[in-house]
């Protein structure tokens, strides 16, 4: 089944686990306490926007990155709101061909992102798929590329962190939109706030 037609098929699925608020994603978790939503918020925005020691990856790169393990998770509502979130931030940088990008990571490759960048999508990918099979070798190609200890650290956390973001929206069958477009308001107010701040208010319908 094409990518397309899996999405909207989701789109159509019903929760597994009752009680649930009628909201899509991530944001059913968040919604079932406060405490929950405060620490999934805070943890986004610690590796995906704040300052991260010795690490140099942007924002737009960090996105990138939870974007790809989504995907290799087949998880559509993180695949598809994180591509969007790096697409704004991508933009906003002047990024040429940003479409592309976005939609070569999803499918698994690293086209048109640099040497260092492919190679802490590598990375992150070996640890999504088999965190115990990560070797020094994938650290070490990342290292090589021009990577800092911080960089691969990130990689890693951002890595592992999403498998359990993925795991938690498709364990749930949280509603997930049936079109990619659905992010593109949430995605500015991403770009232009992070995560934890009040004035983030949309949600992906």
């Amino acid at each position: 089944m094409a990518r397309d037609e899996e999405r909207r098929a989701r789109s159509c699925e019903a929760p597994v686990v009752g009680g649930l608020p009628d909201v899509p994603g991530i944001v059913v978790a968040m919604r079932l306490t406060p405490g929950l939503a405060v620490h999934l918020r805070g943890l986004a925005d610690a590796l995906l926007v704040e300052d991260f020691p010795g690490a140099t990856l942007t924002r737009a790169e960090r996105e990138l990155i939870a974007t790809a393990v989504s995907a290799g998770n087949d998880c559509f509502y993180c695949m598809d709101s994180h591509g969007a979130f790096a697409s704004e931030l991508l933009r906003r940088g002047s990024a040429e061909g940003v479409e592309a990008i976005v939609d070569g990571i999803k499918a698994g490759g690293s086209a048109g992102v640099g040497g260092k960048m492919a190679a802490l999508l590598h990375l992150a990918r070996a640890v999504q798929r088999d965190a115990r099979a990560v070797t020094r070798d994938d650290v070490g190609r990342a290292v090589d590329a021009g990577a800092t200890d911080g960089d691969t650290q990130l990689a890693v956390l951002i890595a592992s962190a999403f498998c359990m973001y993925n795991r938690m929206v498709d364990g749930l069958r949280a509603r997930t939109p049936a079109s990619a477009e659905a992010y593109r308001e949430r995605a500015a107010e991403i770009a232009e706030h992070g995560y934890g701040d009040p004035r983030v208010r949309a949600i992906p319908h």
